[in-house]
């Protein structure tokens, strides 16, 4: 029972992870149908800039996740209003370009900050164990798990029960007859971004007291980010949820039973079984498009 019990938080933390990461990738490419590989880079700006705000300036992991929201969502709105938005309804151009960005971004840090690893001290007030039915548990991940179900139940908020959530889906249906109706699409496109870009540097701050931090630490995470939207179906937010639900728990259980770099590699090769059965994911939504 302790193993079992060990092993769902182990999942589900891993889990959280993964939709923080996943759900900014998800609206995106639900919005733009854009796919952005330089997301893990977000990520990494994420876990720098919550690093440079404890460094220098004395703010803890904490209070500065909103400062890092607001800086890496205003990089994703900067780099959606010079360069993406040139080049919609071209992926192959938009896939060249976004890794471009990536490499770019990854270079700049490494000027900037230097090659070296960097730590983030973890808050005091996180570093103990809380007894949930009887087993030992970490509370810097269960409070991981909390915030991550308070930003998806804002998420959802935003874009269902708000102006600009109506306006976000309009223009996913039709962009041309929500310009009719006065929406300004290239409005609505660079906020999404933004916020696409504010969630994952979010994610990277999170995890930045578990791992190293390096100008590299992206890279893998946009890949298992893109597994799980693949596997939600592209433009269900309740899809991207389950996904990410299923393929922590899984990645978890192998990895307890084996190893990590296991666990990933069938992890991987289950979800290029799915797509070849599957192609539109285990949970897609169907939308109608003018």
């Amino acid at each position: 029972m302790t193993d079992a019990i060990n092993q769902l938080f182990t999942g589900l933390s891993i889990a959280s992870i993964l939709l923080l990461i996943s759900l900014g990738l998800a609206i995106i490419y639900g919005t733009m149908g854009v796919i952005n590989l330089a997301h893990g880079e977000f990520v990494m700006l994420g876990a720098y800039s919550v690093w440079f705000l404890q460094k220098f300036l004395g703010i803890g992991l904490i209070a500065g996740l909103v400062f890092v929201f607001i800086i890496v969502g205003a990089i994703g709105w900067f780099v959606e209003r010079t360069i993406i938005r040139h080049l919609y309804h071209r992926p192959l151009d938009t896939i060249l370009a976004t890794w471009g960005i990536g490499v770019i971004l990854q270079q700049a840090v490494r000027l900037g900050a230097g090659a070296e690893l960097r730590y983030v001290k973890m808050p005091d007030s996180l570093t103990q164990a809380i007894p949930i039915f009887g087993v030992d548990q970490s509370a810097y991940r269960i409070f991981i798990l909390l915030l991550t179900i308070a930003l998806l139940v804002a998420t959802y908020y935003l874009i269902f029960r708000t102006q600009f959530g109506m306006r976000l889906r309009a223009v996913t249906q039709n962009p041309e007859i929500a310009k009719c109706f006065g929406i300004n699409t290239a409005r609505v496109y660079s906020m999404t971004f933004a916020y696409g870009a504010g969630l994952a540097g979010i994610a990277g701050a999170l995890v930045a007291p578990l791992k190293s931090v390096a100008p590299d630490m992206g890279t893998n995470f946009v890949v298992d980010a893109f597994m799980v939207v693949v596997v939600g179906g592209v433009q269900s937010l309740l899809g991207t949820v389950a996904s990410a639900a299923v393929l922590g728990q899984v990645s978890g259980v192998i990895a307890f039973l084996a190893n990590d770099t296991l666990a990933k590699a069938l992890v991987f090769f289950g979800v290029v079984i799915l797509i070849r059965f599957w192609p539109q994911g285990l949970f897609a939504m169907k939308m109608r498009r003018g």
